[in-house]
């Protein structure tokens, strides 16, 4: 069975569908320092807290960009 932490990454460019370098991109870590924990090196635990907020932040932004397309086709009926 996988360790939490070494699917932590990869779990999160799945869920924002993303690469490994987009992530190192849109959050400031290095792309080796997530290379390394992607590999199973020990992750802080401030990169679960992050990353959790990260998710739920780009699944808020979907779900307000889907409510405005939504609204806006509203308007046109």
């Amino acid at each position: 069975m996988e360790n939490k932490e070494e699917n932590l990454v990869k779990r999160t460019c799945q869920e924002l569908g993303i690469t490994q370098k987009e992530l190192a991109k849109k959050t400031g870590i290095a792309e080796q320092t997530l290379r390394n924990w992607s590999y199973g090196q020990k992750i802080p635990n401030w990169a679960f807290h992050f990353f959790d907020v990260l998710t739920k932040y780009e699944e808020q932004k979907n779900i307000i960009h889907l409510f405005k397309e939504f609204n806006r086709k509203l308007n046109y009926v």
